[in-house]
């Protein structure tokens, strides 16, 4: 259910992207009676879809805060570069800006863990140090992995949203970048497995045991 929950704006400017390709006309004339005219049809779907990301983002934040839950510093981060981004690409009908969304938030991310490994602070044991314990060298390589990983899937973006058309960026905007993350995690996962006390205990005794 988070994982639906964090994915809600993502999801809505999918689905918003594809409806308005499919009805362009009445595509149109949303965006004309909000914006006025002078729009290329052909940027009129990413623009709505936009419109629709920035809304969700914001009804995101407001239902944590309406249950007094306190908003995780993610969802603020990226309704703060959703809103940017995506009102220049709005303002100036140009869809650059909300492509580059996912790269700034990747990178917003790993500068956030760089920032950590230069202080001493190690933000990944905080994240879920308290569901595990791993020796020490071990969180500080989870912190590399992801921050190589956020700065990777960061440039990986920006080649789609240059190389392919807007549509093909929606489509790896849902699957590829969620695929993506979805896989490193499922990377990490095991490399943590290798280190838990339970896996360690199991190798001392494998090597303790009469040959």
């Amino acid at each position: 259910m988070k994982l639906l929950f964090d994915l809600f704006p993502v999801i809505l400017f999918f689905l918003s992207f594809k409806i308005s390709e499919a009805k362009i006309d009445q595509t149109m004339g949303i965006v004309n009676r909000l914006l006025g005219s002078g729009i290329d049809p052909m940027q009129a779907p990413v623009i709505l879809a936009t419109s629709v990301a920035i809304v969700a983002s914001i009804l995101q934040v407001a239902f944590v805060l309406l249950r007094g839950k306190k908003v995780e510093v993610m969802l603020w981060l990226s309704l703060a570069i959703v809103t940017i981004f995506g009102g220049l690409t709005i303002w100036l009908h140009n869809p650059l800006f909300i492509k580059w969304k996912p790269t700034i938030l990747y990178w917003v991310f790993a500068s956030i863990l760089i920032y950590g490994s230069m202080t001493g602070k190690n933000f990944i044991h905080k994240l879920i140090g308290a569901q595990i314990a791993l020796p020490a060298n071990i969180w500080k390589n989870l912190q590399k992995g992801w921050i190589g990983f956020f700065i990777v899937v960061g440039f990986i973006n920006l080649a789609v949203a240059y190389s392919f058309s807007t549509e093909a960026w929606v489509n790896f905007k849902l699957f590829g970048l969620l695929g993506l993350t979805l896989a490193f995690t499922l990377a990490m996962g095991f490399y943590i497995a290798k280190y838990s006390p339970e896996s360690l205990e199991d190798n001392v005794k494998s090597d303790a045991a009469p040959k």
